[in-house]
């Protein structure tokens, strides 16, 4: 099944803007979420194709967020990406194991993003 509707949940408006402006343009429907409790209020309202999460967040982190997700029934069938400014092979092999399908670090790059996209779709 293509991938249609993505979840954004990172804390920066900014990176939520970039981000849903790129996927936007790209003929994804984004919504977004600042933090967890956001990101699950979401996740009720409308099951994403896709997660894009970010890392460093207050209150719950991405790694900790992701791990819920991934790991409730309802919603562990949906990809996530892990989509942070931690760019260490550690950081990336934990995001990993705490359920993320890929992992880009920032600033994206609209192709990278795309393409590992296209390729859980």
């Amino acid at each position: 099944m293509p991938i249609q509707k993505v979840l954004v949940v990172d804390d920066s408006k900014t990176e939520l803007m970039v981000l849903s402006d790129l996927l936007g343009k790209n003929g994804y429907t984004v919504r977004t979420a600042e933090n967890a409790e956001e990101a699950f209020r979401r996740l009720s309202e409308e099951k994403p194709d896709l997660i894009l999460m970010d890392v460093v967040m207050p209150g719950q982190n991405g790694f900790q967020l992701t791990r819920a997700i991934a790991r409730d029934p309802q919603y562990s069938s949906i990809p996530i990406v892990m989509c942070t400014s931690k760019n260490q092979e550690t950081d990336r092999v934990w995001g990993m194991r705490q359920g993320a399908r890929d992992y880009v670090t920032k600033p994206v790059d609209a192709e990278e993003l795309s393409s590992k996209i296209k390729a859980l779709g």
